[in-house]
């Protein structure tokens, strides 16, 4: 899905990324891990070319990223960021249709693609007319969700999706978006400070340091097959036990 080659990125002396090669799999959950700085979320800004990256190249689906291509591309990718990112001018459904009415689709079809969304994330149909202000976290991250879902991309890019709500809705929601996944089948790169949460949703988790991949494996390799000593003491440094608060 994504062939990251040599991949460097610097922001002034900070490098944030270095001679990263990185092979997403298509149809499986990958998950980005590591302390604050390590640049799993530059990595997934540079996959949406948000971020350009200094050195190497950057591959989606076998074609490479580039300017003129960019419109076309990020149609087939769903981003959803920390805070949903919604505008606050805009109705549920507006968030949800902005970019299905730019690019013209016929009303009908969108109006049947955002019934078919909200019964997938258990969003209610009569809060669509509501603002983000009128939405609860959890609601807000479900129309983000559904507006990254709205063209039926290729690929799900999610930033730290649920790390700004409370513990009983992120574990609402942590349930939910694992069966939409499995659902749908689609390629999804989460990005997540959270090694439970890494473990639960990720079929491969990678494991960054100043800008490097550590590790990548499951969450038993990481566990009981640690690449080094830091490996072993992020683990360590977690207060829950991986995948144990979802009875796994």
């Amino acid at each position: 899905m994504f062939e990251l080659r040599e991949i460097s990125k610097a922001y002034g002396a900070v490098n944030a990324i270095t001679d990263l090669d990185l092979t997403i799999t298509p149809g499986k959950t990958t998950a980005l891990i590591g302390p604050s700085g390590c640049g799993k979320s530059t990595i997934l800004g540079m996959m949406i070319e948000l971020v350009q990256p200094d050195r190497g190249e950057i591959q989606f689906k076998g074609t490479a990223l580039a300017p003129g291509k960019l419109e076309q591309l990020r149609q087939r990718m769903g981003y959803v960021i920390q805070d949903g990112g919604l505008f606050p001018h805009l109705s549920a459904r507006h968030n949800v249709t902005l970019m299905a009415d730019h690019l013209g689709h016929d009303p009908q079809i969108t109006d049947q693609r955002v019934e078919y969304l909200c019964d997938l994330t258990h969003f209610p149909t009569d809060a669509l007319g509501r603002s983000p202000a009128q939405l609860s976290g959890g609601q807000c991250q479900r129309v983000a969700l559904m507006r990254a879902l709205m063209l039926d991309p290729d690929v799900l890019l999610l930033d730290e999706p649920l790390g700004a709500l409370d513990p009983l809705i992120r574990f609402e929601l942590q349930t939910e978006l694992r069966d939409i996944f499995q659902t749908l089948g689609k390629t999804v790169i989460m990005v997540t400070h959270d090694i439970g949460e890494a473990s639960y949703f990720g079929d491969t988790i990678i494991l960054l340091r100043e800008g490097c991949i550590v590790q990548s494996g499951t969450i038993d390799d990481l566990t009981n097959r640690p690449a080094d000593e830091f490996v072993e003491r992020f683990v360590r440094a977690q207060r829950t036990i991986p995948g144990q608060e979802h009875g796994k």
